[in-house]
């Protein structure tokens, strides 16, 4: 399987090296040459394999030979150790929960399997690997536990400063070994565009071997695929249609789905919802693809204003907005809307919400409106806890605090404060 750059202006690379580039030269993302669908028998007895067999059948044409099977089988077991349990919240509403893994997000699934990968071809390599990611929330926390201690592997997070919760920062400032995180005086977009730059940085180029752990990279990206496999396999039997409403910031998640209907899985509608940042709602309202600069919010993991991975989308249907819309529709929220949402759970059916599920919830349910007898299915992203006083405050309750979390709020954070591009570029060059 070799990828190709969505800019068409780079040469096509293998698997592996679409990993270890992270974007193509040209500054396009690297896409598949090809999809090939699963059997229609793999989906009629779904129900028969195992969570392991499900991503390996699913990833295994896109990693092809650059990874032996019996290695990638090794990988996904050790990706998947934990459980995503669907829970249903009311009639034709189930929760997918995706915030069992070790940073408490559903970062976890693609940062481990992006590292188990870089882990398994540094074995080759003899020359280092430097990890570059920008965070707004949970990423920086999924990257920096999922590659802590992974030999020729370092990782740099940049973050912006006060626009993560205390419990987010902790994640990505308390780990030491190999993981440095960079606080940035601005916004995830500046951090973004920070990360970008370096890309296209020639003199960087030439001294270090840079890769991104952003869902810009593939390895982060199409793991992602497997939960809403597993959430078909466990809803197959009630033999209604089913719709994903995916809270989105930089739309990969819930393109990684849109993969999984493309691999056979069957699915009707796939729900985009946002907060304010509500470039791609516009967009499918209007036809216009206008970027702007991001807003904070509560639900800061989707505090995007121009998300990276709408192109992938978009080439998914050749651009055709027609086409596209039939199967996708996007909502914003706002943050109190959100609040309500999280309110609403919490006394009706006693479920407690981050910030980021409300908003999956509130898209659901809006689509629901108008199209009902379908099962909809909200992606729940991240532990509520992760979000501690937004939920506190919202549900006037306190919620207790998983073991993992008090051990990493009692270690002292680390950061290194830059506000310049050069400062970034000096650091990583040892300036």
């Amino acid at each position: 399987m070799n990828f190709y750059s969505l800019n068409q202006q780079a040469p096509n690379v293998s698997f592996k090296d679409a990993v270890i580039k992270g974007i193509a030269p040209d500054r396009g993302l690297y896409f598949p040459e090809i999809i090939e669908a699963l059997p229609k028998d793999f989906f009629n007895k779904i129900e028969d394999y195992s969570n392991h067999e499900i991503a390996f059948l699913t990833i295994q044409q896109f990693v092809g030979k650059d990874i032996p099977e019996d290695a990638l089988k090794e990988i996904i077991a050790d990706v998947l150790d934990f459980e995503f349990p669907l829970v249903e919240i009311e009639e034709d509403v189930a929760a997918l929960e995706l915030f069992h893994g070790p940073t408490l997000a559903f970062k976890d699934v693609g940062a481990r399997f992006m590292a188990r990968c870089l882990g398994y071809f540094s074995n080759e390599n003899t020359k280092d690997v430097t990890v570059l990611v920008a965070t707004s929330g949970d990423t920086g926390g999924a990257v920096a536990n999922g590659f802590l201690g992974v030999n020729g592997v370092k990782v740099v997070i940049l973050y912006p400063s006060g626009k993560v919760s205390d419990i987010q920062e902790k994640q990505l400032t308390t780990l030491g070994k190999n993981i440095t995180a960079l606080e940035v005086e601005g916004t995830f977009d500046d951090c973004q565009n920070m990360v970008k730059t370096a890309f296209l940085d020639e003199e960087l180029i030439q001294n270090m071997q840079l890769t991104s752990a952003n869902s810009i990279n593939v390895a982060r990206w199409l793991p992602q695929m497997f939960y809403f496999l597993f959430a078909y396999k466990e809803m197959k039997s009630k033999g209604k249609d089913i719709i994903f409403s995916v809270p989105s910031g930089n739309f990969g998640n819930i393109c990684a789905g849109i993969m999984a209907q493309r691999l056979g899985m069957p699915c009707r509608h796939f729900i985009a919802s946002t907060n304010v940042n509500d470039v791609v709602p516009r967009y499918m309202d209007t036809g216009a693809y206008e970027p702007k600069a991001s807003i904070a919010t509560i639900s800061n993991a989707m505090d995007v204003g121009d998300p990276s991975n709408f192109i992938r989308i978009r080439h998914l249907y050749k651009d055709n907005f027609e086409e596209l819309s039939k199967n996708l529709t996007s909502y914003s929220f706002t943050d109190n809307e959100t609040k309500e949402a999280m309110l609403k759970l919490y006394n009706d059916f006693t479920y407690v919400a981050d910030p980021h599920g409300a908003v999956g919830y509130l898209g659901l349910k809006k689509y629901q409106q108008t199209h009902p007898g379908t099962y909809g299915i909200f992606l729940e992203t991240a532990h509520p806890v992760k979000f501690l006083d937004v939920v506190e405050d919202t549900i006037r309750e306190n919620i207790d605090l998983p073991e993992s979390i008090v051990k990493v709020m009692g270690k002292k954070k680390k950061s290194i404060k830059i506000s310049q591009y050069d400062e970034l570029k000096g650091y990583l060059l040892g300036k």
